[in-house]
C-alpha cells in the first residue's frame, strides 16, 4: 500500500484543524450534520447523475485502488525481459512456457504467452496496444468522478450557505441566535470548498497518476515482448527498454 494519498488527506485536515485551534476555534463546531450531508451527499450524487449507473458501481472500487494501488516501476520489469530474451535465444520461444510462472505481471505474461502461441508480431502488437487503449479510457473516467466532484463541491457549498443565511433573515428577532445561525451557515462553504481541494481534486490527480504509470508499465511489456519474439539480442533489448523511461528511472534500472 502507498501512503501518499493517507498522508496528504489525513495530514491536510490536521493542518486544518490546527490552524482553527490555533485561531481559538472550536474544530466540532465544523462537524454540523446538515452542511455535511448537503455537501458529501449532493456532490456525489450530482456525480452521479453526470454518468452512468455502471460509471456510479465503480466509485468504491476507483476509491479503494486511490488509497491502496501501488504500482511497480516500469524499470523493475527490465530484468525480467531480459531474462526471457536470454532463455528464448537459448532455448526458444516454446521454453518460455516454464517461466510464466514466475512472473507476477499478469500483462507480460499474456504477450509472452501469445509470443509462444505463435501469433503474428503486428497482430499481437495490436492487441496489446488496445488492451492499454482500453484501460486509459476505463480510468480515465475513473478519475473525472472525482474531478467532478471537486467542481461541484464548492458551489454546493455556498448554496448550503445561502440556505443557511436565508433561515438568519427568519430569525432577525432573536438577535441572542444571529452569531451561532451565520457560524453555521459559513461551514457549509468551508466543507465544500475543503473538500473539493483536500480529497476530490487529490484523489482524482491520484487515478490518473497510477494510470500513467501502469500503462508506462504495459507499453514497455509491449516494446519488450515484440523485441524477444523477434529474437533480439537481450543487451540491445536492456537498452531498448531503459531508453523508454524517465531519465530519473534509468540509472537505477542500470544499478538493478
Amino acid at each position: 500500500m502507498d501512503p501518499a494519498p493517507a498522508i496528504g488527506i489525513g495530514g491536510g485536515f490536521a493542518v486544518v484543524i490546527a490552524a482553527n485551534v490555533l485561531e481559538g476555534g472550536n474544530p466540532m463546531s465544523l462537524l454540523l450534520g446538515p452542511p455535511l450531508l448537503l455537501v458529501f451527499g449532493t456532490t456525489i450524487l450530482v456525480c452521479v447523475a453526470g454518468g452512468t449507473m455502471m460509471d456510479a458501481k465503480n466509485i468504491v472500487p476507483s476509491l479503494k485502488r486511490a488509497f491502496t494501488g501501488k504500482v511497480e516501476p516500469a524499470g523493475a520489469m527490465i530484468p525480467e525481459v531480459v531474462s526471457l530474451a536470454e532463455r528464448a535465444r537459448r532455448e526458444g520461444l516454446l521454453s518460455l512456457e516454464e517461466s510464466l510462472t514466475t512472473i507476477d505481471d499478469e500483462f507480460l505474461v499474456k504477450g509472452v504467452t501469445m509470443a509462444i502461441d505463435g501469433t503474428d508480431p503486428e497482430e499481437l502488437r495490436d492487441i496489446l496496444e488496445a488492451e492499454v487503449y482500453a484501460k486509459r479510457a476505463e480510468d480515465k473516467q475513473a478519475a473525472k468522478f472525482f474531478a467532478d466532484a471537486g467542481a461541484y463541491a464548492p458551489t454546493i457549498g455556498i448554496i448550503g450557505t445561502v440556505m443557511g443565511l436565508v433561515h438568519v433573515l427568519e430569525n432577525l428577532a432573536a438577535p441572542a441566535e444571529l452569531g451561532h445561525l451565520i457560524a453555521g451557515a459559513f461551514v457549509a462553504t468551508l466543507w465544500g470548498v475543503a473538500s473539493a481541494n483536500v480529497i476530490w481534486l487529490p484523489l482524482s490527480s491520484r487515478l490518473k497518476r497510477l494510470t500513467e504509470l501502469e500503462c508506462a508499465r504495459m507499453e514497455l511489456a509491449i516494446e519488450g515482448v515484440a523485441a524477444i519474439q523477434a529474437g533480439s539480442n537481450p543487451r540491445i533489448i536492456a537498452q531498448k527498454l531503459r531508453s523508454l523511461l524517465p531519465s530519473g528511472q534509468q540509472a537505477e534500472a542500470e544499478a538493478a
